[in-house]
């Protein structure tokens, strides 16, 4: 019988460091971390957790996700749009087709959901 619940722990093993596609700096010198935690079956979703330092990317996204900020604060601004602050506890989606800033303000510390198209 297939897991039907898979708890995801502290991250183990070596991340993912390279920046994420559709993300480009565009301030400072910020890393990233990505350690995919979970894969489901057909590959439709991933599970993890990402770190990352302060700077700024300009993200784009294509896919669906789900995040929930563990430690640090991060500024988001679309493009065109109004900021929005999340810090710890905060719980958020970021839709297809998003384009704007992550601002990472102290460093970050999330999880992740991440719908395959």
């Amino acid at each position: 019988m297939a897991e039907t619940i898979v708890k995801l722990g502290a991250p183990t093993g070596e991340p993912i460091t390279a920046d994420l596609d559709g993300w480009r700096v565009v301030e400072g010198k910020p890393t990233m971390q990505t350690w995919v935690q979970h894969t489901s079956a057909d590959g439709s979703m991933l599970s993890g957790t990402w770190a990352a330092t302060p700077g700024s990317w300009h993200a784009t996204y294509t896919e669906y996700e789900f995040v929930h900020i563990i430690r640090g604060r991060i500024t988001i601004t679309p493009d065109g749009g109004d900021p929005v602050q999340v810090g710890p506890g905060d719980a958020f989606v970021v839709e297809p087709g998003f384009s704007g800033v992550w601002r990472i303000e102290e460093a970050v510390l999330k999880h992740f959901d991440i719908k395959r198209a």
